[in-house]
């Protein structure tokens, strides 16, 4: 699974801290996952992963000591804006750490095994499941219809993994074990981030 695996998240701390730097450079590889279904429908999170990341980044930059880590991000923009959390990094990493539990669970859904029983070598299966658990409530009718009529633009099971393993030919039992792989610090880390938008009631619920 090398366009995972070659940016691989790291164990996090005992004390769950998310590190900017090293969190940011993970990420700004994942747009690039939405390439993988071969459909220029799927470019509308592409785009959002990328304008959300753009976001953050233009924020550590200014400060990297101060805004070390995501929480430290957070707590300077609630401290400096009355409208937090609808600000700023705050408000676009809500929306990419979203973005980023889409690729979670469909990834999860590819290795728990989830087939549609009428067709083996589909995925629109896994990319329903992934999206009905974690961007649906957040988008309008409009936006739904997009994304209902994307599932059908799914690719091939066999063309995703190939994709994902950068066009080259790798068995499935093999794709399967390195996604399994990255999915445990990069599943830990989406965790952590939710766990922290909890805590700190940054959480907001509206649709676009």
């Amino acid at each position: 699974m090398s366009l995972l695996l070659d940016n691989q998240f790291k164990e996090l701390p005992e004390d769950k801290s998310v590190d900017t730097k090293t969190f940011l450079d993970n990420v700004s590889s994942l747009p690039s996952f939405f390439d993988c279904f071969g459909s220029s429908v799927f470019s509308i999170i592409k785009k959002d992963l990328n304008g959300n990341i753009t976001k953050i980044k233009a924020v550590y930059v200014q400060d990297p000591a101060k805004y070390a880590t995501l929480q430290n991000i957070l707590e300077a923009e609630r401290e400096a804006h009355k409208e937090w959390p609808k600000v700023g990094a705050t408000l676009a990493l809500m929306w990419l750490k979203r973005g980023l539990r889409f690729i979670q669970v469909l990834l999860q859904s590819l290795a728990d095994g989830d087939r549609d029983e009428n067709n083996q070598n589909l995925i629109r299966i896994n990319v329903t499941k992934a999206y009905e658990q974690t961007l649906i409530r957040y988008h309008s009718w409009v936006v739904q219809k997009i994304f209902k009529a994307a599932l059908y633009a799914s690719p091939y099971r066999s063309d995703f993994l190939k994709a994902l393993s950068k066009g080259e030919e790798v068995k499935e039992e093999d794709c399967m074990a390195n996604l399994r792989t990255f999915l445990v610090n990069y599943t830990a880390t989406i965790d952590a981030i939710y766990e922290m938008y909890t805590n700190l009631n940054a959480e907001l619920d509206y649709t676009v």
